[in-house]
């Protein structure tokens, strides 16, 4: 039964593609019809039938992209009750699909680790369901049809979750690919922009490259074994040297597409340029796919972790953390921001997860499996969150037609619902108290704290570095969607959209954000749920858990003793409201303090106007001062001069232009050695047919001399 519902979402998100791709057929099928009644004006009933039919069609095409998220909304649906059902059954459903290769069938297996990300899945997707209607409606048909979004996002679902179902090398990789590749065409949907195009073409490039890696990481596997199931690969017996070799091609090629640095520069070119919801699965879901490939990999596949391994995550994932969040503090599109912020949170899950692997190699298993749980629950976590802003974000740009934060402002008056939404996305994505994405980076502190029970003393003075370093990015963070949502969503209007911008009439575009802000509140609440499903999970991966009464525990969460650490989310909420019900009273019984609305104060200056306020680079100034060497910074200050003698100052232009280090000290390097060699490969193509069947002559004696 469990195992049907899992197939239920796989078909369901297939069948909404296909539904979406039929929008295209009757399109030809109405173009058809229209030639037939002007050649044949007089012809029969078929052809009026035909129009007739087709023009009505034709009025609503709105109905049919409703049945698409209907569809897509279904799937999400069944995966969130197959996810759930497997793992609180924590039971194991394993089968085979008539496919594949004649001596290889398709293997499936669904555990609690594929369960948790069905989970996911499912959550994102129905909010998805609910949330796009609305957004693709302001789609032009006849630049950017809707079949092919349809399509390819119904393929791209079915990608990830045969992913997390696959139970052989080749199974998985098929499903990979149809991941990759239909994501690519999600990018690439608005094609007409040439900066879409070589965004799209990167991150193939790189989804190709890291899709290599695997297959080398699986074939070290399956040198080792009888074969390419995952059965067979288990049993596979690794020196220390191969078992390593075969992590570092895993950590490559799942690093690549999770976005880890310094492999992550096609991250923030391809989310910004997909349509907003597309940019939702790809940020919030198809990352942590990624990080499943890692884990089944590493904890499942390999077995026998090493504490080395676990401080290359650990050194990746602080540099992907600090990086990624001063990378976002100085993006000034919001898309980009928030994607160079999903490197910054990958960094932390990759953080936490080297934790793991070196408590666990050092005999400390409830450590390790404290460093699971907390990785597992902030992926979690960032799937609702990041997926809450990428939607607010898409609405944002829905109605102003901007994603440049400096030329925005003062939407929370014109846009409220949206502005409430988008503030609890950026508190949870801040940690702060009461919010999801506290409660998951409280327990990786907790996890880095465990330090002491180590004997190796470069772990003892490395672990302490990595927590300063996730203290701090935290700090920043919370900086970095405090300039966020202040040039948003207060002072005043930027630009001449946002001043006539207004709350978005489609409901669904409201419900699906909604949801996911809601689940944010509830899981910063009560935790405890998600965190016993979690604890289930590394049960089966790691054999060992949380002690019960820790793990389950509703009130309190106390990872080991309450005398050691504990955190209690109602009563803090408890707390919160009394002090907001005493300020309220307080304020209230002062006929002096009671709230009232007036003008915004301007200092006695004769009015305020949209240039007195700070902009996204004057924001965050001091911290380019202090960390100018993370970044290639380009300042430019231009003035225009007239007057006498030029002394007077007309105008002051100022440019600002920050670049990634990885661009040209790792990937432009790469790109000229590819190019040199291309250029000496293309020597050879002379255009002599003479010296063609000469390279043909003597690649024929060749394969001659070597088969006999």
């Amino acid at each position: 039964m469990i195992l049907i519902l899992a197939y239920c979402a796989v078909l369901l998100s297939f069948a909404s593609g296909l539904l979406a791709l039929m929008m295209n057929q009757r399109q030809i099928l109405l173009e058809f019809s229209r030639y037939w009644f002007k050649r044949f004006p007089d012809g029969n009933k078929f052809g009026r039938s035909v129009l007739e039919n087709s023009l009505k069609e034709r009025r609503y095409p709105h109905l049919l992209r409703q049945a698409v998220f209907v569809l897509l909304g279904l799937s999400g649906i069944f995966a969130i009750l197959a996810g759930l059902s497997i793992l609180i059954s924590k039971s194991v459903v394993i089968d085979q699909i008539s496919l594949g290769l004649p001596w290889l069938p398709w293997h499936v297996r669904f555990d609690g680790l594929s369960g948790f990300f069905y989970l996911i899945i499912g959550i994102a997707v129905t909010a998805v369901s609910l949330y796009g209607p609305g957004y693709v409606h302001a789609y032009d048909e006849s630049q950017h049809p809707f079949a092919v979004l349809g399509l390819f996002t119904g393929l791209f679902v079915s990608g990830m979750l045969l992913v997390l179902l696959a139970d052989d090398a080749f199974f998985f990789m098929i499903a990979w690919e149809l991941m990759s590749v239909a994501s690519y065409f999600l990018v690439a949907f608005q094609h007409e922009n040439p900066a879409n195009r070589r965004a799209a073409f990167l991150y193939l490039l790189m989804a190709e490259v890291g899709a290599l890696a695997i297959i080398l990481g699986f074939g070290v596997l399956a040198s080792f074994s009888d074969g390419f199931t995952f059965d067979a690969l288990r049993e596979s017996k690794l020196s220390t040297t191969w078992a390593s070799i075969a992590f570092v091609l895993a950590l490559l090629g799942f690093g690549m597409k999770a976005g880890i640095v310094p492999v992550h520069v096609w991250l923030p070119e391809a989310h910004p340029v997909a349509p907003s919801h597309i940019s939702a699965l790809m940020s919030g879901v198809m990352l942590k796919v990624a990080l499943y490939g890692l884990i089944r990999f590493c904890y499942d596949l390999l077995a026998d972790v090493q504490w080395q391994w676990g401080v290359a995550l650990l050194i990746l994932g602080t540099l992907s953390a600090l990086g990624g969040i001063l990378y976002a503090m100085m993006q000034p599109n919001l898309k980009r921001l928030l994607a160079y912020s999903s490197v910054e949170n990958i960094g932390i899950i990759f953080m936490v997860l080297g934790l793991s692997m070196i408590f666990m190699d050092n005999g400390q298993p409830q450590l390790a499996a404290l460093g699971f749980l907390a990785a597992l629950f902030h992926a979690f976590n960032h799937a609702l969150f990041k997926n809450l802003l990428f939607l607010g974000a898409g609405i944002i740009h829905h109605q102003t037609h901007e994603l440049n934060i400096d030329m925005m402002g003062g939407l929370i008056k014109k846009m409220p619902q949206t502005s409430k939404l988008f503030l609890v996305g950026c508190m949870s994505n801040s940690s702060l108290p009461l919010f999801n994405g506290f409660v998951s980076e409280w327990l990786a502190f907790q996890t880095a704290l465990q330090v002491d029970v180590l004997d190796n003393g470069v772990l003892r003075s490395l672990i302490p570095v990595a927590a300063a370093a996730l203290a701090l990015t935290a700090a920043l963070a919370a900086a970095c969607f405090v300039k966020v949502f202040g040039l948003i969503f207060l002072g005043q209007p930027r630009s001449r959209n946002c001043i006539k911008a207004h709350e978005v009439k489609d409901k669904g575009m409201l419900a699906g954000p909604f949801l996911l802000a809601g689940l944010c509140f509830f899981i910063g609440i009560f935790p405890g749920g998600v965190i016993s499903l979690i604890n289930s999970v590394a049960g089966q991966l790691l054999g060992e858990t949380l002690p019960n009464d820790s793990a389950l525990a509703w009130l309190w969460l106390a990872p080991f003793s309450a005398k050691q650490a504990s955190y209690s989310p109602p009563l803090v909420l408890i707390g919160a409201l009394i002090a907001a019900g005493v300020c309220y009273w307080y304020l209230r019984r002062n006929p002096l303090t009671v709230m009232r609305r007036a003008e915004t104060w301007d200092c006695g200056f004769g009015g305020l106007t949209p240039r007195m306020q700070y902009s996204s680079s004057a924001f965050t100034m001091p911290i380019r001062r202090i960390f100018a060497k993370v970044w290639i910074i380009d300042e430019q200050i231009h003035k225009d001069m007239q007057g006498a003698m030029n002394q007077d100052v007309a105008a002051v232009h100022y440019q600002l232009h920050i670049q990634d280090h990885s661009w040209p000290r790792l990937y432009l390097p790469i790109a000229h050695v590819v190019n040199s060699l291309a250029r000496q490969v293309g020597r050879i193509q002379t255009g002599n047919i003479r010296v063609y069947l000469g390279y043909s002559f003597v690649t024929l004696l060749l394969m001659l001399w070597m088969i006999s």
